[in-house]
């Protein structure tokens, strides 16, 4: 595939800004189960018009499905891709491991494209994508130039990279601020963006998660060379004055025609404090900013001359003609684009009584395209002399093709009936497992079957206490270490692993250990569950809906601080510095509540919530196989209070959370 544009499409005005100034996709949502569900987008009923409209022009419609899902909307979602795949979309995008499953048994035909909300940061994870049927994914912003040589190098999936828009602090998938602060959950195309407000590491009210805009537009060919084949701008929240500058500025990058003014175009019609290129040229010392007066003021005066580069139709899509009329027959225009050919016929030409049709008159009509998507390319006339031939009939030849040309003919595609997923009866009291920050809080008599240790741990505390290795969610550049320190750690009698992240899951099982999944994976549902060995499941789930997920041995989270973000960027090391930090990171909100920051030897730090959840007293509603206790900086004897606490049933004091389970995301 030739290097492709790929545009957002939150409406219709969108959509045309997309494909009217050059774009070679478009992705776009429907009302449920997208990463947008606030943008416009579009009900299930314009999805084949809008597919048609899009591939009449040559272009390909990616749908959006990258929210995850609960078993009792798995339903709908068959229902849903079925009615996409009837429409002609060319491809899925998509975060759920267990819809992807769905898609891939149900819909073999079906293309798959692994969104960046996957969180797949090492060539192993790809190479996992890979192995679960898709075969597109979508690069995390977070990686520099030479981690995405190593991950072009690891599998043979196309990629996707976004160069253009807004910037999370959070690794995609893996937030869970605006989910635990207020319910709407970025997993579930809801986020609140309270990143966005002041989070400070020195209590200065500063903004400290706020990202500026990413730009990578003038690098597209630089990445193109590297193997990346799509070039994705962020914004299905954006207007469409908004696509039109970021489509056509990387239409021009494409050519090599990419200018400092084009630059300037774009953070007039909308940035942050400027945009930034820290994470792919590896310089992230400058990265944050905020929407300012200025940034607003700048897009007045820009908007109106970018509305009109897609204020009317473009003609795009190449067209050969071929017209043939001979005395005795019918009349025959056909008419060849690269996607479709048709033929249409009119009555035998008269005789000409005085002046009879030229070849110049003929072309003349026939290259009346306007309003359409068609320009002439080439044509060849096949003209017998003295014949006479109405103006009416030719312009009925082209009115005909042109409308047969954008007649969309959906290829036909297998599909298999969707299989019910039945709620698991009610288990009996679960099991407890347990991760420490370090082995010196593990008591010496525990109720724990199984208990985990980060992976910088030292070879005495494994072989003590006979932990497990919880390897890190964040892996950017760190495959080869990890590898090196699981073999060794094997080689010292460790044979569990927790992975909270693809490509640490089948690393460690690749290397013989027994691997569990951890709750970055975002487990949410049964099919999601029967792929990965005694997942924890997601903690946005409610109780009632963890404890009927059908699938065998899975847990939750019982207790601890749960992490709200994985960031590569540091806002403490940003703000003051590591020497005032020293590993005791804390940001304090606008209300004054304090989230613990967690660094590690590792790529990523860790931002955990401000108080942790405890379900000491509501163990009873907790039917799942087992329960997964967090332990983060509490002392040993902190740690068999709580043990003591869950024992007895006892009621928490001081302040803590029940997390999501009785009030759920949206």
């Amino acid at each position: 595939m030739k290097t492709e544009i790929l545009a957002p499409c939150g409406g219709r005005e969108s959509l045309e800004a997309a494909v009217r100034c050059g774009a070679d996709a478009v992705y776009l949502g429907t009302k449920d189960f997208n990463a947008r569900r606030n943008a416009d987008n579009f009900e299930n009923g314009e999805l084949a018009g809008v597919v048609s409209y899009c591939h009449e022009r040559g272009v390909r419609v990616y749908l959006t499905l990258n929210t995850l899902l609960s078993d009792v909307e798995l339903k709908e979602a068959y229902a849903f891709v079925e009615n996409a795949m009837q429409s002609g979309v060319d491809a899925f995008i998509v975060q759920d491991l267990g819809l992807a499953k769905m898609i891939r048994e149900r819909f073999p035909t079906a293309r798959l494209h692994a969104s960046t909300q996957c969180s797949v940061n090492s060539p192993d994870g790809f190479k996992a994508l890979e192995e679960m049927g898709f075969c597109r994914a979508v690069l995390p912003r977070e990686m520099s130039l030479d981690e995405i040589r190593e991950i072009r190098k690891s599998t043979d999936m196309e990629l996707e990279i976004f160069v253009h828009g807004a910037l999370c602090m959070c690794v995609s998938g893996q937030c869970y601020l605006s989910s635990l602060l207020g319910g709407r959950s970025g997993n579930r195309g809801l986020c609140a963006q309270p990143c966005r407000l002041a989070f400070s590491a020195d209590e200065t009210k500063s903004c400290d998660l706020s990202l500026k805009d990413l730009s990578l537009i003038s690098r597209i060919n630089d990445l193109s060379a590297e193997g990346v084949i799509s070039f994705k701008i962020e914004g299905r929240m954006k207007r469409p004055e908004y696509v039109a500058a970021a489509v056509t500025a990387c239409k021009k990058a494409v050519e090599g025609r990419f200018e400092e003014s084009d630059g300037e175009v774009l953070r007039s019609v909308f940035s942050r404090s400027g945009f930034t290129d820290g994470y792919l040229t590896g310089k992230r010392q400058n990265m944050f900013g905020t929407r300012q007066k200025e940034d607003v003021v700048a897009a007045q005066g820009v908007l109106k001359q970018l509305s009109q580069l897609y204020s009317k139709e473009t003609q795009s899509v190449p067209a050969d003609f071929e017209f043939i009329c001979k005395s005795g027959e019918p009349v025959r225009l056909t008419v060849k684009t690269q996607r479709k050919t048709v033929e249409t016929s009119a009555e035998p030409p008269e005789a000409a009584l005085n002046r009879a049709v030229t070849k110049e008159e003929i072309e003349q009509r026939l290259s009346k395209l306007g309003g359409t998507p068609y320009y002439l390319n080439k044509i060849d006339i096949t003209l017998d002399e003295g014949l006479n031939l109405p103006a009416r009939t030719l312009n009925a030849l082209r009115r005909e093709a042109v409308e047969s040309l954008g007649i969309t003919e959906v290829s036909s595609f297998e599909q298999k009936p969707y299989e019910e997923i039945n709620p698991r009866e009610i288990r009996s009291e679960p099991y407890f497992t347990a991760s420490f920050s370090s082995a010196s809080q593990i008591p010496e008599k525990h109720p724990f079957k199984r208990v985990f240790l980060p992976i910088w741990s030292k070879d005495e505390d494994f072989i003590k206490t006979k932990a497990g290795v919880q390897l890190p969610r964040g892996l950017f550049s760190s495959e080869e270490r990890l590898k090196k320190e699981l073999s060794h750690l094997k080689e010292i009698g460790v044979t569990m692993a927790l992975c909270s992240n693809l490509g640490a899951y089948k690393t460690a099982r690749d290397l013989g250990f027994e691997a569990y999944g951890g709750f970055g994976l975002n487990v949410f549902n049964s099919l999601s569950a029967r792929q990965i060995n005694s997942p924890i499941l997601s903690f946005e789930l409610t109780a009632e809906q963890a404890n009927i997920i059908n699938a065998e041995d899975t847990g939750v989270i019982v207790y601890g601080r749960l992490p709200v973000m994985l960031c590569r960027n540091c806002p403490i090391k940003n703000r003051i510095g590591c020497e005032k930090c020293k590993k005791h990171g804390v940001l304090t909100d606008r209300k004054g509540y304090k989230f613990p920051v967690k660094c590690s030897s590792y790529p990523c730090v860790e931002i955990l919530n401000s108080v942790p959840l405890v379900m000491s007293d509501r163990m009873h509603e907790v039917h799942t196989d087992f329960a997964h206790f967090v332990f983060t900086d509490e002392s040993r004897t902190e740690v068999e209070k709580i043990i003591r606490m869950y024992k007895n049933g006892a009621q928490p004091s001081g302040e803590f959370t029940r997390g999501l389970y009785y009030r759920g995301v949206k």
